[in-house]
C-alpha cells in the first residue's frame, strides 16, 4: 500500500500522507486493520490510531512525539504493511498491535518544510512516498526548516500534578489510550538528527540488548554508549539504557519544566516502555570505546562551545532575541528558540555534576565516543536555536542565515556525518519492535 507523495523532496511521509496511507490500508483490508481517531490536537487535527489484529493482548507504538523526528510515521506504516501482507505474524504474536500515527501533528506539520529544496534518494520502504531518486538531504537544508516545540509543548511529557499548566489534549489522549489498552509493551519511536542509536527500557528485558545491538550492527548504524538523553538512566550495555530501580517519576528539563513521562505513566499497568532512537545522520565516532586521557577537559571544551555559541547568537540577534514576531504563526519558533538560548548553563551544570555511581559507572567523556556525543549536543542546542530564530523573524538578519549555514557545515565536517537512508531507519525501528514484542509476549 504505497503512500503517494507530492515529489517535494521530503524523504518521509507527511502527517497527511501517513493518514492517507492508513485509510487506504483500512479500506483494502478491514479484516486485518482498523482506523479510528482517539482524540484531537490543539489545532483540531485528529490523532489517528491504526490497529492490526484481534488478539487479547495489546502492543502500542507511538510515533511523532517530537516534531523534528519524522521517521516514526514511516516505521509505523512499514510494520503495518508487513502485517497486512502476512497476517500470520500477528497470529503468532497473539496480540492486537496499535499504531498512534502521530502524537504531535501540529508541531510535525510546522516542521515538514525542513527538506523542501533538498530532495533525497527515494526510500526502499513501501511506506514512504514515491519520489524520483535525487540527491541526499543536507544538514543545512534540515536545519533551515527545523522546528521542535518548547519542552512544555511536547505532548509525551505532561506536567506533574503540582504544575499550574494544563496538560495538552494530545497528552490526555495518549494517557486515555494507555489506560484503555493496558499494553504489554509501549514503543516510542524517535529519530535524533545526528549521532547514533540507542534503546531506553523502563525495566530490563532479557535478550533485548543483544538483539538490539545485532539489528544496529546489521544495518551499519553506530550505537551511543552514554547519550546526552537519558543521563539519569542505568547503562546496561553499549546502546542500551534501563530505568534504575527507585528512579523518580519526574522528568526535569534544563529549562526548569517538570513533567511525568508517559513512558513511566504506563508502568502502573505493568507495561514495559521502549524508546527506540534512529539517527537521521550517523556519526561513527560515537561508538568508539577508546579511553580519553582527561575527561574533564573534554567536558570543559563541550561546555565552552555551548555557552560561547549561545552568546554569539545573542550578539547576532541583538534586541530581536526578545522581540516576539508579529505573525502568530511564527511565535512557536520564537518561544522554542528562546528556551534553547537560555538552557546552556543548566545543561553545563548537569554535565559537571553528573554522578554515574549506580548508573553503570559510565562517567561522562571517559571514552572517545562519549566525548563525541557531548560535542554534538554542545553544537546541536545553539544550532537548533539559531535555525528556529531564523524561521521566527519576519526579516532575519543575514548574519543569522550565515550562522545557521556555517554551524551546519561545521557539525557535518567535525563529525563526518553520514545520511542514513530512510529504509534503514525504519528497519531499525521495526526489527527492534518485533524482537522485543516476541520476547515480552512470550512467542
Amino acid at each position: 500500500m504505497r503512500v503517494k507523495g507530492a515529489g517535494r523532496g521530503n524523504p518521509y511521509p507527511t502527517v497527511d500522507e501517513v493518514a492517507r496511507g492508513a485509510r487506504a490500508m483500512a479500506r483494502a483490508r478491514p479484516d486485518v486493520v482498523r482506523l479510528r481517531a482517539v482524540g484531537a490536537s490543539r489545532a483540531g487535527r485528529p490523532l489517528w490510531l491504526l490497529s492490526a489484529g484481534r488478539g487479547d493482548r495489546h502492543v502500542l507504538t507511538v510515533a511523532g512525539a517530537h516534531a523534528n523526528e519524522p521517521v516514526g510515521g514511516a516505521s509505523s506504516l512499514s510494520l503495518a504493511e508487513d502485517f497486512l501482507g502476512d497476517p500470520r505474524l500477528l497470529e503468532e504474536l497473539g496480540c492486537t498491535w496499535h499504531f498512534l500515527l502521530c502524537l504531535d501533528p501540529d508541531g510535525t506539520t510546522l516542521g515538514e518544510r525542513r527538506f523542501v529544496g533538498h530532495p533525497a534518494s527515494a526510500s526502499a520502504s513501501a511506506s514512504t512516498p514515491t519520489r524520483t531518486p535525487t540527491r541526499t538531504p543536507t544538514l543545512d537544508g534540515y536545519y533551515r526548516g527545523f522546528y521542535r516545540p518548547a519542552f512544555i509543548s511536547q505532548p509525551e511529557f505532561p506536567p506533574v500534578e503540582s504544575d499550574p499548566h494544563d496538560s495538552m489534549p494530545e497528552s490526555r489522549a495518549l494517557i486515555r489510550l494507555i489506560d484503555e489498552l493496558r499494553p504489554v509493551v509501549q514503543f516510542s519511536l524517535h529519530g535524533v538528527e545526528v549521532g547514533g542509536s540507542f534503546l531506553q527500557l523502563t525495566c530490563p528485558v532479557p535478550g533485548a540488548p543483544r538483539a538490539f545491538r545485532s539489528v544496529a550492527a546489521e544495518l551499519g548504524i553506530p550505537l551511543e554508549y552514554r547519550p546526552f538523553d537519558g543521563m539519569g538512566w542505568f547503562v546496561d550495555s553499549p546502546g542500551v539504557l534501563v530505568l534504575p530501580d527507585g528512579s523518580p517519576a519526574e522528568e526535569r528539563d534544563p529549562s526548569g519544566y517538570v513533567s511525568q513521562s508517559t513512558w513511566m505513566y504506563a508502568m502502573r499497568h505493568g507495561t514495559v516502555s521502549a524508546v527506540v532512537e534512529a539517527p537521521l545522520w550517523s556519526v561513527a565516532a560515537v561508538s568508539d570505546p577508546s579511553p580519553v586521557a582527561r575527561p574533564q577537559l573534554e567536558i570543559s571544551r563541550a561546555a565552552e562551545i555551548l555557552l560561547s555559541r549561545a552568546k554569539q547568537l545573542e550578539k547576532v540577534l541583538g534586541e530581536l532575541a526578545d522581540r516576539p514576531p508579529g505573525d502568530e504563526r511564527r511565535l512557536p519558533f520564537h518561544t522554542a528558540a528562546r528556551e534553547l538560548m537560555d538552557i546552556g548553563p543548566g545543561v553545563v551544570d548537569t554535565w559537571n555534576n553528573h554522578d554515574a555511581h549506580g548508573l553503570g559507572d559510565a562517567e561522562l567523556a571517559t571514552t572517545v565516543g562519549n566525548s563525541a556525543s557531548l560535542g554534538i549536543a554542545a553544537r546541536r542546542i545553539p544550532l537548533r536555536a539559531a535555525a528556529m530564530m531564523r524561521s521566527a523573524l519576519d526579516e532575519p538578519p543575514e548574519a543569522l542565515d550565515l550562522l545557521v549555514r556555517e554551524w551546519s557545515r561545521e557539525l557535518r565536517a567535525t563529525f563526518d556525518t553520514r545520511w542514513v537512508p530512510v529504509h534503514r531507519q525504519t528497519a531499525l525501528h521495526t526489527r527492534t519492535m518485533l524482537h522485543l514484542a516476541r520476547q515480552l509476549l512470550g512467542t
